[in-house]
């Protein structure tokens, strides 16, 4: 893909852990390239560092080595104002845990970053609707979290992580929690969520058959990519 296409790319970056006199090298001269409308499946076992990474990826984690570049910028001398206005304009996440308000509907969920970002009500809860539709919960807009099963809150999560059209999304084992069956279907319409707005995603997993349908699967392992 062209350079010009690239979204957000990792640069030699590294993390380091202190656990009493131990030094765990997490990350160790990770480079990656997102591209737009691509994507990438993030693979390796339990501890290997998956969510270090995606967390410096999505700007919430800084590395102690390396940059991280978005559409073509250097983050490295942000301070924290700038960096969370990025993360708000430029990216999305989806967690393994839903993490929606109890006291909201799935609706209000929706629109609550949408407005966080200044947009107004009426828009927001327009939005909100065309989101849940494409993610088949019209008809559970005005449910709150605890009257929806573990499939339809994390369906609410994903329609919540692209509210402010990101340009990229970053998920951590999405369907993590869910049973194989409730996995698969949400999964698919993951996909095709992100297929339709365009933008890019990286997408950690434990599930190769998951893996295998995204366009590319990178693998974590001894803190070096692959």
């Amino acid at each position: 893909m062209s350079e010009d296409a690239r979204l957000l790319s990792l640069r030699d970056i590294a993390r380091t852990f202190i656990q009493g006199d131990r030094r765990l090298e997490v990350l160790r001269g990770i480079t990656l390239d997102l591209h737009q409308g691509e994507i990438v499946a993030l693979v390796g076992q339990s501890g290997s560092g998956k969510s270090t990474l995606l967390h410096i990826a999505g700007l919430l984690e800084r590395p102690d080595a390396g940059d991280v570049i978005v559409e073509g910028r250097s983050v490295q001398t942000f301070g924290d104002g700038p960096r969370t206005a990025l993360r708000r304009k430029f990216l999305g996440f989806v967690y393994q845990y839903h993490h929606l308000l109890p006291e909201f509907s799935a609706l209000e969920n929706v629109m609550l970053p949408q407005m966080l970002n200044g947009l107004p009500r009426s828009q927001a809860r327009l939005r909100a609707s065309e989101l849940l539709k494409m993610v088949q919960l019209t008809d559970r807009a005005d449910h709150r979290p605890g009257r929806l099963s573990g499939g339809e809150q994390q369906r609410v999560a994903i329609a919540r992580a692209v509210a402010n059209a990101p340009r990229v999304l970053l998920a951590d084992e999405p369907t993590g929690n869910l049973d194989s069956s409730t996995s698969d279907a949400v999964f698919r319409q993951l996909l095709t969520l992100v297929r339709e707005t365009g933008m890019a995603a990286l997408i950690a997993t434990h599930n190769p058959d998951l893996a295998a349908r995204m366009d590319r699967t990178v693998h974590l392992k001894d803190g070096v990519l692959s």
